[in-house]
């Protein structure tokens, strides 16, 4: 399919003019007037000179503001970058140093951060949700009548349609190009693969700044289902949600589902109109499911990737309750393979190696990084950096990771990001960050520092820098000091020492 996102609302705006394509805590749109403001806004933009090509920052919280600004671009030709709101303003400001956007639309509650992100982008476009001075008010240019020209270029399926930045391994993050054509693949995939059906209300409370709750948006318009979109995770809220809105569907990361079956067990709660609960980002344990199940949810679980477009395998309870310790099956239209790490040649089932995917809906490469992109993808293929193994029915198993990456909460975490920041502290010689187990969050990273002698330095300075410099999420929780970080014959560190 070469329709880009832009086309997408629009021609579902005309077959389904009158469904609910959206609800926010502070409005409701049918997918008709949802259209009718996309138009808006990407005719103010191309008012202002945004053209083919540009990148359009967005730093909201899920949010009406945030979808529209996504369908506005595709409009325009435009790629969308979505901004994480957990990063911190200077994790913040290599984003925007990196993809150069030249326009930031954000919602007031990041006022203050907008406005430092601001002061060396004199001729950055702003568009915002509150009454400040030199800032477009969103509102008044999406909710006021005026000409709307339909905006629909040239421009096909294989320009990025979105820019999403993901934590990179030597401490910078890299910007996963997500095409039109790629984003379309993934949510035709989605609904082929599972049972998602035009009726469903989805409830979407991963947030759209992760690929996990971009795709759910795109798939549910190219579906004509109603997204509900709620901003921030309270168990309780979720609930009352659910049952008010008559939820049939929604997307968690482990840890929120093990909240939500808290509450319920606690709480009564209406889960009457829960058709499944997909839950990823990290292994989904199979108590977590036994329990959902215990509860009268079905729990399906979704093993993916940003540079995939979202999926790349699926395990639903139908593929039965003895493969639950697996990541299911790829999704239709994308192929699995296992491969020896040094040769690349594919293993036999069992055999354990590098976890490999390929389809329409991968990625095309990192944004201004054909190093990093070269070492991603080759021979066609995506390399996850995971290790695993494909079973005799063709079931994935994800066992270890070749990455150091830490998967914390659903959040990825490269130790080498806040090496960077700790290595920056006076007094500190050496440092090797790590995940260590943790029951609630999967994972949490735990700093070895080698200390200089004589520096005097506490675990606390070790934490308050990080908390200074990084996002909660990728703060060390705990801090260990040694006198010397574990090596091997060639000096590289062992990351595996220190674990056990």
């Amino acid at each position: 399919m070469s329709v880009h996102l832009g086309q997408l609302l629009s021609q579902r705006a005309v077959l389904s003019p009158s469904r609910e394509a959206l609800v926010t805590p502070t409005g409701r749109w049918t997918y008709k007037q949802l259209d009718q403001r996309v138009g808006r806004l990407a005719s103010y933009l191309d008012s202002r000179g945004v053209t083919q090509g540009d990148r359009i920052a967005v730093l909201a919280r899920n949010s009406e503001m945030l979808g529209s600004t996504l369908f506005a671009a595709g409009r325009l030709g435009a790629t969308l970058v979505v901004l994480n709101w957990r990063l911190k303003v200077e994790e913040l400001e290599y984003i925007l140093s990196d993809c150069t956007p030249t326009v930031l639309v954000y919602e007031d509650d990041f006022a203050q951060t907008v406005g430092q992100l601001a002061v060396p982008r004199p001729r950055l476009l702003l568009i915002g949700s509150g009454p400040h001075d030199s800032v477009a008010p969103y509102e008044s240019i999406v909710g006021m009548p005026r000409d709307v020209s339909p905006l629909l270029g040239s421009h096909g399926g294989e320009h990025p349609a979105v820019i999403m930045y993901t934590s990179g391994t030597t401490g910078h993050p890299k910007g996963a190009m997500i095409s039109h054509k790629a984003m379309m693949a993934s949510s035709q995939a989605n609904v082929c693969t599972l049972d998602w059906r035009r009726d469903h209300r989805f409830l979407l409370i991963a947030p759209m700044f992760h690929i996990g709750g971009l795709s759910p948006l795109v798939t549910n318009v190219l579906k004509g289902c109603t997204t509900i979109l709620q901003p921030d995770f309270e168990p309780l809220q979720v609930w009352r949600t659910i049952a008010q809105e008559r939820v049939t569907s929604l997307m968690t990361v482990p840890v929120m589902l093990q909240a939500l079956l808290g509450v319920a067990q606690k709480t009564q709660v209406d889960s009457s109109s829960l058709q499944w609960v997909t839950c990823g980002a990290s292994a989904v344990p199979r108590p977590l499911i036994e329990a959902g199940m215990a509860a009268g949810i079905a729990v399906q679980q979704v093993y993916g990737s940003t540079e995939f477009g979202g999926a790349i395998s699926f395990w639903t309870a139908e593929m039965g309750l003895d493969k639950a310790g697996s990541q299911g099956k790829a999704l239709l239209g994308g192929e699995v393979k296992v491969v020896d790490i040094e040769t690349f040649d594919a293993l036999a089932p069992g055999q354990k190696g590098e976890i490999c995917c390929r389809g329409p809906m991968m990625f095309d490469g990192y944004w201004g990084n054909p190093s990093a992109t070269r070492s991603a993808l080759r021979d066609g293929w995506y390399r996850t950096g995971d290790v695993g193994y494909l079973d005799d029915d063709g079931f994935i198993h994800v066992v270890d990771r070749c990455k150091d990456m830490i998967i914390s909460g659903g959040e990825n975490i490269y130790p080498a990001e806040l090496e960077a920041v700790i290595l920056g502290l006076p007094g500190i010689a050496e440092v090797a960050v790590v995940g260590r187990p943790d029951e609630r969050w999967g994972e949490v990273p735990v700093a070895f520092v080698v200390a200089e002698a004589g520096a005097g330095l506490t675990a606390d300075a070790v934490m308050q820098v990080c908390r200074e410099k990084l996002a909660g999420f990728k703060c060390v929780k705990e801090v260990r000091f040694i006198e010397a970080l574990p090596r091997s014959a060639v000096g590289k560190v062992l990351k595996r020492a220190l674990l056990a």
